[in-house]
């Protein structure tokens, strides 16, 4: 069995999320961390036992790693993507990619100049009540789709704003709808584009028109709450809200409907999941997905199922599903979401 040796940049939240991830697997040396302040790096690395460093390209050339996990704000995911690329380092980054697609496409365009891989992490994806879904549109079993909808109902209180990157919008890239609830962006474009015939990185949405403001905090320079109105492909109607301004906050929510179906998802929770043709396993999804059980055989390790999935693919040679193209759609239905709301009018993807 080979080893994985990974250097992380960024040593914040993410950065714990990610080791509690490595810490399960067998197949993975975390062998340095990389931070903007001695501190926080020192502190890191003495509890993970790596090599703490403040230059990430001084890092990159000690320690020469298989794989640089990118751990910052969502704004500066670019520059040590880069630095990796440049050197050979495969590259596996938190969502999302960068906070612009022109961004993001430097980096997909840095990976295959330097046959680099290059992920991203969305593990709303992995969540089976999320696949139990997707599977279904896939199947065909709602029909000619006519709504599918996403909903992030959070709150945050001012704290979570007050002096952190998180209200900072050149390191954010924006509120409710970039730091939140672009997770759920992604779920539904997957979901509904596995009912699409589309081409290779080709995003299921069309066209966007949105509205965006800020409605519960004082002097915030991101949206808190935002609503956008979104045509599919092939004609389907959907709507995305996102707000960190709703106390106390509710679970996410996905609701799918069309002429032989409907099916509500709430928190884990299959609310509704009625289709014109019953199936044999029909019962056993609603059983599955409901109650306080619900989603309780998710994979592990539970917090990023797709970090196994990625050195898997490293290892194997196999594609991976949240490649650069891949996670490129998310971000661009936010860029088209905050556009249309600065702008007033539909926005169309390209």
């Amino acid at each position: 069995m080979s080893v994985h040796r990974i250097a992380i940049v960024g040593v914040g939240g993410a950065a714990g999320t990610h080791m509690r991830a490595y810490d399960q697997l067998d197949d993975v040396d975390v062998v340095a961390c990389a931070g903007r302040k001695e501190a926080p790096a020192r502190s890191f690395a003495d509890e993970h036992g790596c090599d703490p460093y403040l230059d990430v390209e001084e890092m990159l050339d000690d320690v020469d790693p298989d794989v640089l996990d990118v751990c910052t704000p969502n704004g500066a995911h670019l520059e040590p993507a880069l630095a990796a690329a440049e050197r050979g380092v495969d590259v596996f980054s938190e969502k999302p990619l960068e906070i612009t697609t022109e961004r993001v496409d430097r980096m997909i365009d840095a990976a295959d100049e330097h046959g680099i891989r290059l992920g991203c992490v969305f593990q709303r994806r992995y969540k089976p009540v999320v696949r139990a879904v997707r599977e279904a549109v896939a199947d065909g079993r709602f029909g000619s789709l006519a709504v599918a909808t996403a909903g992030v109902p959070w709150w945050r209180a001012d704290d979570y704003y007050d002096g952190t990157w998180q209200a900072d919008y050149d390191l954010a890239g924006g509120g409710a709808v970039m730091s939140q609830a672009i997770h759920s962006v992604d779920a539904l474009q997957w979901i509904v584009g596995a009912g699409l015939d589309l081409a290779p990185g080709e995003n299921p949405v069309a066209e966007v028109f949105a509205f965006a403001d800020v409605r519960g905090h004082d002097d915030l320079a991101v949206e808190d709450t935002a609503i956008a109105t979104l045509r599919f492909r092939d004609g389907t109607l959907g709507q995305v809200l996102a707000t960190t301004a709703t106390y106390p906050g509710g679970d996410i929510r996905y609701e799918l409907g069309g002429r032989d179906g409907s099916a509500e998802v709430r928190g884990e929770e299959i609310s509704a999941w009625e289709f014109r043709e019953e199936r044999d396993d029909d019962a056993e999804v609603r059983k599955r997905f409901s109650g306080p059980d619900a989603g309780a055989d998710e994979p592990n390790p539970l917090e990023l199922p797709n970090v196994r999935e990625f050195l898997d693919a490293r290892e194997n040679g196999e594609p991976f599903m949240l490649d650069g193209p891949e996670a490129r759609k998310a971000v661009a239905i936010v860029e088209a979401i905050y556009e249309s709301a600065e702008r007033g009018e539909p926005v169309t993807l390209k």
